[in-house]
């Protein structure tokens, strides 16, 4: 017993309890398979025999991988491995099979000649190793096997199911694109072919996760991108030795400059439109298959607050709404623990009227004014995560009706005050208006601690939090730019994008990230010489 469950433990890694089998099995003429997934780069043998023997000990106890066996030409003995539902059966039944076993060939030094220039498949490749062939079957193309070649063809005929493109629920605008990316990487990559059609968009492949082999692309604008940042992302990605990669969220935990830090330094969007701005910017993309997200990089801290239909509306409209949601966001932050710092340690600062009428509220409550605030803090992050996890019929309606009962009930009971409920609530809905969800959270995180120095120290504690906040800030690194860039360090050009959206015509450089300057001609500004009124 034993002993079974040893080899069948080390059958789960690198292919060890293969080799026992090979060895008990093969003779001294077959082709032997070593132990590791990079020594299966073994060449194929031109026997058809000895490489089925060996593709299907690979593929042992796989229900799902169907090895079909036929004739080329009546003559010719071969076989195509394939997984169910991973292949486009009737491309392979009408175009390869159909041509294969009407073709006229009688030996196997024709077949190559006739792969190449009569079977009707564009993305047939020739492979040579077993390596090759079992990344090839697993991701679901059929590999075609012939005796006497000692190759393989892999038909390139995979078909996986995929949902629709959508807008992305987590990002909507009223004007603008309504497509987002789904988890089919080539689905990913179209789409952005779509957006910048010049042979100038480049994207290089590599393959994560020892078992999952998950798709990665890099995608960037050859002239447009920093080269420093494009060879950096290039390097963290190549050092990466995982298992599997089943989300982009894995390869975003090992690439980031800072994991500590509870502040995102890659930007995550699944809008196709906010990737092919960041590649105009310089920016380098990393798409993951079976990831609806996609990562950009560098990311610097305004554009977290930046949101898409910034710039398909008018640029006054957009600097309003991104003043707006700046001051959101720093209320959402520091409301609750100025509120509890205030009304605590400096009760001198409130207006003597307002004073007495919070003195009259918090006159039959037992706790402290920071264990109200937290405690409110702790129910209202209960309510937004059980709206998010309920389904989608019924989780806003309980998060609204738990928070008005949970609220009304509190202060009916004398266990939290009203204005500590009032301000909560505001913070809450603050919170909403910051555009993306990794910054939404951090926010969230970041609140407890500052409750807890404003309800410890008053004022002091509540300055020395966000004096290391900002400290912090400046210190961070994403990819090498820093965080708050243009802020610190000050380029006062590229504020035009950062603390307002000027006009489109204003617009006319790039970043400092990218070497290529200029993104249009300095002179459209538009008026009556430019076809207008005379």
């Amino acid at each position: 017993m034993k002993r079974n469950q040893k080899e069948g433990a080390s059958s789960m890694s690198g292919f060890k309890g293969f080799r026992k089998r090979r060895k008990r099995k093969n003779s001294g003429s077959d082709p032997v398979i070593p132990s590791t997934g990079e020594d299966l780069r073994v060449a194929l043998h031109p026997e058809l025999e000895k490489n089925r023997r060996v593709m299907k000990d690979l593929f042992e106890r796989c229900y799902d991988v169907t090895f079909r066996p036929f004739r080329i030409g009546k003559e010719i003995e071969a076989e195509i491995v394939y997984i169910e539902n991973m292949a486009d059966i009737k491309e392979l039944n009408d175009h390869a099979l159909a041509s294969l076993m009407k073709a006229s060939l009688t030996r196997p030094e024709e077949i190559e000649g006739f792969l190449r220039e009569e079977l009707p498949v564009v993305s047939a490749k020739p492979v040579q190793t077993f390596d090759e062939c079992v990344k090839q079957v697993a991701a679901g193309d059929p590999v075609l096997f012939i005796d006497g070649w000692d190759r393989a063809l892999n038909l390139g005929l995979r078909k996986w199911e995929k949902r629709g493109i959508s807008e992305p629920e987590s990002e909507p605008v009223i004007r603008g694109s309504k497509e987002g990316f789904i988890e089919s990487a080539l689905s990913n990559t179209s789409l952005l072919r779509r957006r910048i059609q010049s042979p100038q968009l480049k994207m290089e492949e590599m393959r994560l996760g020892r078992y999952t082999q998950t798709r990665v692309i890099v995608a960037y604008i050859e002239g447009v991108v920093n080269e420093g940042v494009l060879d950096e992302v290039k390097r963290r990605l190549e050092r990466i030795d995982i298992d599997g990669v089943l989300e982009s969220g894995y390869i975003e935990e090992l690439i980031e400059d800072n994991p500590f830090s509870p502040f995102p330094q890659i930007n995550v969007t699944e809008r196709v439109d906010v990737v092919a701005a960041d590649l105009l910017s310089g920016r380098v993309a990393i798409i993951t298959d079976g990831s609806p997200e996609v990562m950009t990089v560098p990311l610097s801290f305004p554009t977290l607050l930046q949101a898409a239909e910034d710039y398909y509306v008018r640029f006054t409209y957009a600097t309003a709404i991104r003043w707006l949601r700046y001051l959101l966001f720093f209320f959402s932050l520091t409301a609750p623990s100025f509120y509890v710092a205030t009304i605590t340690f400096h009760p001198e600062a409130v207006p003597t009227e307002q004073l007495f009428n919070f003195a009259a509220a918090r006159e039959k409550i037992p706790l402290p004014t920071v264990i109200e605030a937290l405690l409110m803090e702790i129910a209202f992050e209960a309510l937004r995560e059980a709206g998010l996890r309920l389904p989608k019929i019924v989780g806003p309606a309980v998060s609204i009706v738990g928070a008005l009962i949970i609220g009304e009930a509190a202060v009916t009971a004398g266990l939290v005050s009203a204005p500590v409920v009032i301000v909560v609530a505001i913070t809450g809905i603050a919170s909403f208006s910051v555009p993306r969800y990794a910054l939404g959270f951090t926010m969230r995180i970041l609140r407890f601690p500052l409750l807890i120095l404003a309800g410890s120290l008053g004022m002091v504690g509540f300055s020395l939090g966000l004096i290391a906040l900002v400290v912090h800030l400046a210190t961070l690194r994403s990819f090498g730019m820093p965080y708050l860039s243009p802020l610190a360090p000050f380029r006062l050009e590229e504020l035009k994008d950062a603390l307002w959206r000027a006009p489109r015509w204003k617009m006319d450089q790039r970043p400092s990230l990218s070497p290529n300057d200029y993104r249009q001609s300095p002179d459209q500004k538009p008026g009556p010489e430019q076809g207008g009124e005379r």
